[in-house]
């Protein structure tokens, strides 16, 4: 009997071909065992930096370093078959120049596998993604709302009220998609400016507190499915409370051990006879 077909990966080429056809779905993933479960289910898998306060309590994603992005991507890659998985690059990797940037996300790929890497920024980063994609490196971008510069924009706020924000918007949303992304996330952005945003560019968008109307949509995982709960940004919706589960799991495992219901005859092994 021979061995059952494997999935094609989806690639870049493929998300960015979906613009404006069926919506594109994204969550974030971080181990082995949540990526098996979300590939069936989605066209994108995002390795995020959101990694550093959902799994390892850190107050803001500025303290990821390189290392923790490729050991997740790893993990990431270990359990994904189906979806295009793209690892984030950390704060203070990409910014200081296109070589940088370049020699970073050439580590990625290689020590990770990925398909993708993620980057944040507009017009500034425009000739950074320019580099990276005339160089074999996919490029995932992110405008709007952009939690690695949360010291400097003072805090996590939606963007895109004033004409200001918007004009600059447009304009990175442009150099972004016009520098080679083959996707951009629009994050926190107020949702008439998402929409034009949508039809402005030629690459799909991907929202998270954006529109409806983006090309696709992204949660991380750890929000959707109750998992962290540190605070629930107004644009998640809960699909599960799972850490109240496990919580009341870990409650009736202790009252079993503390009883002495746990183990068991039927969870010890007998002797031989």
């Amino acid at each position: 009997m021979s061995a059952p077909t494997r999935p094609k990966r989806l690639t870049p080429r493929h998300i960015q071909a979906m613009k404006g056809s069926d919506p594109i779905v994204c969550l974030t993933a971080y181990t082995t065992p949540t990526a098996r479960l979300l590939d069936p289910h989605c066209d994108l898998l995002l390795v995020g930096d959101s990694l550093g306060m959902v799994l390892y309590g850190m107050e803001t994603t500025v303290g990821v370093t390189l290392e923790m992005m490729i050991a997740h991507g790893q993990a990431v890659m270990r359990g994904a078959g189906k979806a295009c998985v793209v690892v984030d690059m950390p704060f203070g990797t990409y910014q200081e120049s296109k070589e940088v940037a370049f020699r970073n996300a050439v580590r990625v790929l290689q020590e990770t596998g990925c398909d993708a890497i993620k980057l944040e920024g507009g017009e500034e980063m425009a000739e950074t993604v320019g580099f990276l994609s005339a160089r074999g490196v996919p490029v995932l971008g992110h405008i709007g709302l952009m939690p690695q510069q949360v010291n400097t924009a003072g805090g996590y706020r939606s963007v895109g009220h004033s004409e200001q924000e918007g004009e600059k918007l447009r304009r990175d949303a442009s150099a972004v998609g016009g520098a080679g992304a083959f996707a951009v996330v629009i994050e926190g952005t107020v949702e008439p400016l998402a929409r034009e945003l949508t039809g402005l560019i030629d690459v799909p968008t991907i929202g998270i507190g954006a529109s409806s109307a983006c090309d696709g949509q992204i949660l991380v995982s750890d929000d959707m499915l109750g998992l962290f709960n540190e605070f629930t940004p107004r644009f998640v919706k809960r699909y599960d409370e799972l850490g109240q589960r496990i919580s009341r799991a870990a409650e009736e495992y202790a009252t079993d051990v503390r009883s002495r219901r746990f183990p068991g005859p039927e969870h010890t092994f007998k002797p031989r006879s």
